[in-house]
């Protein structure tokens, strides 16, 4: 599977600050500290309903951490999977009556065409559940043979109890972890499993759903939870510098994740640092899929919306808070991205070398992108008052806000 292509990130002067960041795990700020290649994950798309707002407000915290990174000099290493079979696809294929293949397609396609218009940058490897299967079967058959994991009426689950550090990612008790893992694709009620939040590792053929050869394990699909780390492991190995996703994949699948791969490799941890992004709301009720409140960004791009207003609108609100999103986010968005263009059109400004490290301290701190563009603000303010005579100020600020915040001028 291909991703979408990259947008130049301009070389900015000077050096960036290492990113402090907020870790799930850890409840606290943590230093990442990569070495020469900074390697991160992040979870992917289920294709049934891209792109909306939810999805790009998560890969934009994500881009943001590639740029800080990059604007250290280091080169990047981003993994992102797709999760192009699973229950909730194959039930809009089947309500809609057209191929779950097909519909997987068309909608990872638009997820494409989404990151290229918001210029995220593209992860290394953009690869699918479906061509990951040769590489998830030899993980199971693992955990089963070590004693990690047990068949129950053909499907194969993963025993919890297996790793020592089981729940060390979300730190929730177990009613928690229970009511979560019933709410977000569990079956903690299934008779005969040995714990209530043991996760499926594969689940065998059903009639009338896809299913591949899984060698000693027969025929079927891979679970949620192991299509993430075989392809991680794959391509990172363990230890890498930052598993990312929405704050609902804190558990189970980040949790449950981590398990698997502390079983399979016997190190800990998976990842540095979890990092995870809030929600975002519409009409007072969290957008999802399952309540079908979605605003999506190829509807805002077909009503001839900037994508770069998009991008800001996404910017103003911090990465872990929960928002709203409503059309007066999006004016505001519309008319910051108007007075910053005006601002930059200008044969000279205000020296802008200050601003830059303004953009640069605030990131840093957690990806402060508000804290970012408030500068930004000031800066613009202060051409609109008076001007300047720094014929390079203009651009210099395009191209700190193009490499640090996505947002072409």
């Amino acid at each position: 599977m291909h991703a979408w292509p990259a947008s130049e990130v301009p070389a900015l002067s000077g050096q960036g600050r290492d990113l402090r960041i907020h870790d799930t795990a850890t409840g606290g700020l943590v230093t990442t500290a990569p070495g020469p290649v900074a390697r991160i994950y992040v979870c992917g798309i289920t294709p049934y309903d891209a792109t909306h707002i939810g999805h790009a407000a998560t890969y934009n915290a994500f881009d943001l951490v590639q740029r800080v990174w990059l604007d250290t000099k280091r080169q990047v290493h981003y993994v992102q999977n797709v999760t192009d079979v699973d229950d909730p696809l194959l039930e809009r294929a089947q309500r809609d009556g057209i191929d779950w293949a097909a519909l997987a397609e068309k909608e990872t396609t638009l997820f494409r065409e989404d990151m290229t218009a918001l210029r995220m940058l593209p992860p290394r490897e953009f690869i699918g559940a479906v061509e990951a299967i040769p590489g998830i079967v030899p993980l199971v058959e693992r955990l089963r043979d070590a004693g990690a994991a047990y068949e129950l009426e053909g499907d194969v689950y993963f025993s919890v109890e297996s790793d020592p550090n089981f729940g060390k990612v979300s730190n929730l008790d177990a009613a928690a972890m229970r009511l979560l893992s019933a709410e977000r694709g569990g079956d903690p009620d299934r008779p005969g499993k040995k714990n209530p939040l043991d996760p499926m590792l594969w689940m065998a053929a059903r009639e009338g759903e896809p299913s591949w050869d899984g060698a000693s394990l027969g025929r079927g699909r891979p679970g949620w939870h192991i299509e993430c780390v075989a392809i991680a492991l794959d391509h990172l190995g363990m230890g890498f510098d930052v598993q990312g996703g929405g704050s609902d994949l804190a558990f189970p699948h980040h949790e449950m994740g981590a398990s698997h791969a502390q079983a399979l490799t016997g190190e800990f941890p998976m990842a540095k640092a979890y990092v995870h992004a809030g929600m975002v709301a519409l009409d007072g009720e969290k957008m999802s899929k399952s309540k079908g409140n979605l605003v999506f960004v190829s509807k805002l791009r077909r009503d001839g919306v900037d994508p770069a207003a998009i991008r800001l609108a996404l910017l103003a609100h911090h990465y872990r808070a929960d928002w709203e999103w409503t059309d007066q986010v999006l004016q505001d968005a519309v008319d910051r991205l108007g007075r910053w263009r005006a601002a930059v059109s200008r044969p000279d400004g205000p020296p802008a070398e200050a601003l830059v490290e303004e953009i640069r301290e605030a990131l840093a701190a957690d990806l402060d992108a508000p804290g970012a563009l408030a500068a930004v603000d000031r800066w613009a303010a202060l051409q609109d008052e008076r001007g300047g005579t720094d014929e390079g100020a203009p651009g210099v600020v395009s191209r700190a806000v193009d490499a640090l915040l996505g947002v072409a001028l």
